[in-house]
């Protein structure tokens, strides 16, 4: 399992009437937790696609809320790859508050798409390369 932890403050703008984070906001706070974890292992999306001709779409979101994250909360965002991709990715994150209790968690689902060849691929090498010894 490779696992990584990120942080990310609440903005004003990102609240609703009652000062919480507003719910559609978590699937950004996902991407910001999925985003950096690549980098973590030394990749960046823009050289996935801009070098590999590699493209992630979400094939599927899936989120929990337990409790409300408010306004000014430097939130933790910590992601886990919990096994080895196939065709697949799959992100597993957890939204912690600054006490480490659980707001929210999500499982989001994408695929490696080649751009050029406009289809699903196989996993690339140059990512299972930088995972393989975590599993």
């Amino acid at each position: 399992m490779y696992q990584f932890d990120t942080q990310k403050r609440v903005h004003y703008g990102e609240t609703d009437k009652m000062g919480y984070l507003y719910y559609g906001h978590y699937a950004a706070y996902f991407e910001i937790g999925r985003v950096e974890t690549i980098r973590s292992l030394g990749l960046s999306y823009k050289d996935m696609e801009d070098e590999h001709g590699i493209w992630l779409p979400v094939v599927s979101l899936e989120t929990r809320f337990v409790r409300p994250a408010y306004y000014d909360d430097l939130l933790t965002i910590h992601t886990e790859i919990r096994r080895l991709p196939d065709n697949h990715i799959i992100f597993h994150t957890d939204i912690l508050n600054p006490n480490k209790k659980l707001c929210a968690a999500g499982r989001v689902r994408l695929c490696f798409f080649d751009a050029k060849a406009k289809k699903v691929v196989p996993a690339p090498a140059f990512i299972m390369d930088k995972l393989r010894d975590y599993f």
